[in-house]
């Protein structure tokens, strides 16, 4: 089942002789359940893409859809709906409320968006997380591998249709790193979470069932690897 196609998108900032053309003709897709990388050096366009697949960032050209529908044209208010449903962000930095404990913060998606939180489901979640011993607890009374923990967990508590995942080791140390991509990797194979990870890091996207390398702007290969 395809969950994301992404059909001849550009993204153009400026114009004349400031024009800078950060995506040119990307096209690709996804099937539901698959993990996938994004790599490329910095300025490649690969978080502009992320932030355009995310309903972040619209699109100079081309479309994108999730789940059949067209992700852009939608409203301001209808926009921000999509992005709580149907698409899970995690960046490199954490972006946690601070003065909401751990159980609040992964559950704030559903809070916003008038949803009953389910409790069987959330203490599983916060299982998975390994923050069980952590529910009350606030960001600054975290490591910052807790903190990267928690964000995931509030990106998946209402099972999104796409994960999207910006550099989501870079402000962590190796071991971290490796805990939280073992972490997508379980997400991924549970609930057969549809992720793409934006990484400059080769032995994360390693990882990932699929590369996907930019340079310019646009995709150079696109390649299965297991």
């Amino acid at each position: 089942m395809e969950i994301l196609r992404v059909e001849h998108v550009s993204k153009i900032y400026g114009e004349g002789e400031t024009e800078v053309r950060a995506l040119d003709d990307v096209s690709f897709s996804m099937e539901k359940g698959e993990l996938a990388a994004v790599v490329g050096r910095s300025g490649s366009g690969k978080s502009t893409l992320l932030h355009i697949l995310g309903g972040v960032d619209r699109p100079s050209d081309g479309k994108v859809l999730v789940e059949g529908q067209e992700v852009h044209g939608r409203s301001p208010k209808e926009m921000a709906i999509f992005r709580r449903r149907k698409v899970g962000l995690v960046y490199q930095f954490y972006n946690l409320i601070p003065v909401l404990n751990v159980v609040e913060n992964i559950t704030l998606p559903l809070r916003l968006d008038g949803q009953r939180v389910n409790e069987e489901h959330l203490l599983k979640m916060l299982e998975m997380l390994g923050l069980s011993d952590r529910k009350k607890h606030l960001p600054r009374q975290l490591s910052g591998g807790q903190q990267q923990r928690v964000s995931i967990g509030r990106a998946l508590i209402h099972a999104p249709a796409l994960l999207l995942c910006d550099e989501p080791t870079g402000n962590l140390d190796q071991a971290n790193s490796q805990a939280i991509m073992e972490l997508i990797k379980a997400s991924n194979r549970r609930y057969r979470q549809t992720t793409l990870i934006v990484t400059h890091d080769e032995d994360i996207a390693l990882q990932t069932d699929r590369i996907i390398r930019m340079a310019d702007g646009r995709i150079l290969s696109d390649e299965k690897i297991r």
